[in-house]
């Protein structure tokens, strides 16, 4: 797969995003390693918790124009476990693809764009702590992570510069407080830029960014967050009357040697289609059967999860041979020159299939099989109970 991975044209840099998706066996008593997983819930008031297994999933988000069918590229697939978090397996999953010397885009420029979840220390602080050289001031690694933070956190200011003799004891990590609430405590931007949007059904709106460069936020131990400053980024999406269309504004953390690289608009265009991704697990979900896989058994449970990211590829890479076959109530697909949609490509797959044949043999008959073995009476599947994680990392047992 790698030979064929689309190298970006327009921008200066390969875009990847990260994100879980939960596969929901609320009834499977047997299948071992359930935990308590986030599932949205169409019922108001209801809790959006389900019992069951998260995928993370980490994927190349190939170019596309503005018409696009939103394709994605599964290049990592793990499930997550109960002894780890999401932000755990993610970073694991991002050290594993990112510093992999054979991949196409190693040595050059890549981001990676996650949701609010990837914006804590845990990751943030996994993914670039190990690249720090032992003054802890050089990444080595040319890595961009823009993630979403949420609206209430704080952060910090750059120290103020020392000047004169350098003061006696801990050195001052971090400066006056950055309050997403509080505007007061922001300051005046590093620097300001004007963008549009337009959405799918053609109405323009104008994009106000501003960026705080040199931002930290908190550390600890573990993750001394203060040697990994970033660039903050606040997106408010204005109407003709100047007036926020969203209720609230996008803050978006920046973080790498080489934030630089990459400008206002384009972090704010990229965490857009991070969007793909959700595209791809209800895409996954409808048509490739990725959570109609019924068994008792964890590993055939996690091959399942690595077929259909696989047939998902090969319907990629098939996009621009199929024929389009639209309903009778479906308009064509307009002949702009991008591949088919994911659902107009596995429709269209069949008849790629029905050219190469099988190299399979027809089957033969070979008599009844033996069946189980007189007087062997295995006994009942041993029930698993629900594995609850605390917020210490550590799993605990819940009675199900």
């Amino acid at each position: 797969m790698a030979p064929y991975l689309p190298e970006p044209q327009a921008r200066k840099f390969w875009l990847f995003g990260i994100d879980v998706t939960p596969q929901p066996r609320p009834y499977a008593e047997t299948l071992a390693e359930r935990t308590y997983v986030y599932q949205p819930n169409t019922l108001t008031g209801n809790k959006p918790v389900n019992i069951g297994h998260q995928s993370s999933v980490l994927a190349y988000l190939p170019e596309k124009g503005e018409a696009s069918p939103p394709w994605i590229v599964p290049l990592n697939v793990r499930r997550v476990s109960s002894q780890e978090t999401k932000s755990e397996t993610g970073a694991a999953q991002v050290k594993a693809v990112f510093r992999a010397e054979k991949l196409p885009f190693s040595g050059k420029l890549k981001v990676l764009v996650g949701d609010s979840d990837y914006s804590a220390r845990p990751f943030l602080g996994e993914i670039y702590g190990d690249l720090a050289d032992p003054s802890g001031n050089k990444q080595s690694d040319e890595q961009v992570a823009i993630v979403r933070s949420a609206g209430n956190r704080t952060f910090y200011h750059p120290p103020p510069k020392i000047t004169g003799n350098k003061p006696v004891g801990h050195p001052t990590w971090y400066g006056d407080p950055f309050r997403l609430l509080d505007e007061t405590t922001w300051g005046e931007p590093a620097e300001e830029k004007w963008t549009t949007w337009t959405t799918h059904r053609g109405k323009t709106y104008d994009v106000r960014l501003r960026g705080w460069h040199n931002i930290r936020m908190k550390g600890t131990k573990a993750y001394p967050m203060h040697r990994y400053p970033f660039t903050l980024v606040r997106a408010d999406v204005l109407d003709e009357a100047g007036k926020s269309v969203f209720k609230r504004p996008m803050w978006l953390i920046v973080m790498g040697n080489h934030r630089a690289e990459v400008s206002l608009a384009e972090s704010w265009q990229a965490y857009g289609q991070r969007v793909d991704l959700e595209h791809y697990f209800r895409f996954g979900k409808q048509k490739l059967l990725l959570n109609a896989y019924q068994t008792p058994d964890v590993e055939h449970a996690e091959n399942w999860g690595q077929l259909v990211p696989l047939a998902y590829i090969f319907l990629w890479l098939a996009a621009g041979l199929v024929k389009d076959l639209p309903r009778p109530w479906e308009k064509p697909a307009p002949q702009s020159g991008d591949k088919a949609s994911p659902a107009r490509a596995q429709r269209g797959f069949g008849e790629i299939i029905s050219q190469f044949g099988t190299p399979a043999k027809a089957p033969k008959p070979r008599g009844y099989s033996p069946g189980r073995a007189k007087g062997d009476k295995p006994g009942p599947r041993e029930r698993h109970p629900v594995i609850k994680k605390d917020k210490k990392g550590q799993k605990s047992l819940a009675a199900t």
